[in-house]
């Protein structure tokens, strides 16, 4: 397996997530195969590249080549219908209104499985913790039912217990079909979560086997 090159031809079915020649003056090309419920952890020093992949695969940086989603070209589909299916999740997330509960229709059942209580939801943003930030993001990109989801560093500010939640949460939304591709810097959150890993150096990927 060559570097920077995550390929899986030879299946017979149409991956879930596929880059073809994906690439910038940074960093790249990137050729992916990744299906239904699977993970890629990258791992690797800071200015790498990592987050400049998720970016480009989400359609948010410049870039050269193409991503498939279900077999279907990114370039044949607009940026919002994308980035509906193939969200994005940075580590520092934005907030477009004031109070927590404006991102949401509702509480999502899903928040009890985060450690975010209710009365949460009726707070300002600005209050929240970076940790209860954090999960906040994850969870509003899990409302929306994502078929791929790019994670950027998902639990830096979290202490054990609460990575745990978040792990198990992943690993519930993995086993309905979700596609994920994160990046941390935590080996062994790669070596738990992760069915593929990678490591990423000066723009260019190399691909560690189970």
């Amino acid at each position: 397996m060559g570097l920077g090159v995550l390929d899986r031809y030879s299946s017979m079915t149409i991956p879930r997530l596929r880059l073809a020649g994906l690439r910038s003056v940074r960093a790249g090309p990137f050729y992916i195969e990744l299906d239904e419920g699977e993970t890629l952890a990258i791992t690797g020093p800071s200015g790498a590249g990592k987050s400049l992949l998720l970016r480009m695969i989400a359609d948010l940086d410049p870039h050269e080549g193409d991503a498939f989603l279900d077999g279907r070209a990114r370039s044949a589909m607009s940026a919002p219908e994308w980035r509906r299916q193939v969200i994005y999740c940075p580590a520092e997330s934005g907030w477009w209104h004031d109070r927590v509960g404006a991102h949401f229709d509702g509480v999502p059942k899903s928040a009890a499985a985060l450690g975010l209580r209710p009365t949460l939801f009726e707070q300002a943003v600005a209050i929240c913790s970076s940790g209860e930030r954090q999960r906040l993001a994850l969870l509003r990109a899990l409302v929306l039912e994502p078929r791929v989801l790019l994670l950027d560093e998902p639990t830096g500010p979290l202490d054990a217990e609460t990575t745990e939640r978040v792990e198990a949460l992943l690993r519930q939304r993995l086993a309905v079909g979700m596609t994920l591709v994160m990046v941390t810097h935590d080996e062994h959150q790669a070596e738990r979560l992760a069915y593929r890993r990678a490591r990423m150096e000066a723009g260019r990927m190399t691909v560690i086997d189970r």
